[in-house]
């Protein structure tokens, strides 16, 4: 089995997390979740989106949770922008890395957005050259790059279409997600090894849903075929608000977990990961679908909690 050494995690909950949760979680267990999240060797975490707060009230405060933010040497911190005016905030803000995002899916992104696939890839191109004039780095989503609930499954060739746009607008990372939980290993295996070859040096980075139960086996096809970038959710909070059918991430402490016992390095402190999966549930107040905050981590030296005998 080919794996590599090492994996780069993004963490999204505080942003892709709480984005579709019913209520509105107050600012300051948002900081506190992302200043725990910034505690445990995380180097890169996506907080918030400067969208319009009717589209998205959960994420209202925006402009309040960066500036407030206790930021920590050594981590990036990074918001979604759907548009001019969501940079121009985000700039205010502070906020130093950017994410666009655009569906592969046509429906998906009228749905979503109210434009067409093209339509909002015209408007990323001003958005990309003021934030490269401004030093700031760019990520590019590409929503239902395997499939979505209107279209189904969407043709590999347009997801390479719409990352060759994104590479010539300068962004430095290309995330694919499987946005309603749609992908199997073998569509994994089969999109990681097409996009490689064509990335340059742009990164390939992979968001998965586990909205039908097949997400960290979609992560380890990632991993055999030479991804190494991946997208998750402390707790497995969240999902797209908008397909009946979303539901949560891959949650954090569980593919690092996997990574672990597997050798594979992340830099992350697991123990205190886990803690913060208990945080978010708690500051959401119900059931989480992440695995480890109630199994604990596996413990090779016998039965209770790892240290004891």
């Amino acid at each position: 089995m080919s794996l590599p050494e090492t994996v780069t995690i993004v963490e999204v909950g505080p942003r892709d997390g709480l984005q579709g949760e019913p209520g509105f979680v107050p600012t300051n267990e948002k900081l506190e979740l992302i200043e725990r999240l910034s505690e445990t060797g995380l180097k890169r975490i996506e907080i918030t989106s400067f969208v319009r707060p009717r589209t998205i009230p959960q994420l209202k405060d925006s402009e309040e949770l960066a500036t407030r933010l206790r930021r920590k040497p050594g981590i990036i911190y990074s918001a979604l922008v759907p548009n001019f005016k969501g940079l121009e905030r985000a700039m205010q803000a502070g906020i130093g890395e950017i994410a666009l995002f655009v569906s592969a899916s046509e429906t998906h992104n009228q749905k979503n957005v109210r434009m067409s696939v093209g339509e909002s890839l015209n408007g990323f191109r001003r958005i990309a050259e003021a934030a490269v004039s401004h030093g700031i780095r760019m990520r590019g989503y590409v929503v239902t790059a395997f499939g979505c609930e209107y279209e189904g499954r969407v043709p590999p060739d347009k997801v390479e279409a719409i990352v060759g746009e994104y590479r010539g607008m300068g962004v430095h990372e290309v995330s694919l997600g499987d946005t309603t939980g749609m992908a199997n290993p073998v569509m994994v295996d089969e999109l990681v090894r097409q996009m490689l070859p064509v990335m340059g040096e742009t990164g390939l980075a992979l968001h998965f849903h586990d909205t039908r139960g097949t997400g960290l086996a979609n992560a380890l096809a990632a991993l055999q075929a030479g991804a190494h970038i991946f997208d998750c959710s402390v707790g497995g909070l969240g999902g797209c608000p908008y397909p009946s059918i979303s539901t949560g991430n891959i949650a954090t402490e569980d593919l690092v977990g996997m990574l672990h016992e597997m050798g594979i390095e992340t830099g992350i402190d697991l123990d205190r990961l886990i803690d913060c999966a208990r945080y978010a549930k708690s500051i959401i107040k119900r059931d989480l679908p992440g695995h480890l905050m109630d199994a604990g981590r596996i413990c090779w030296k016998g039965m209770g909690q790892c240290g004891q005998e």
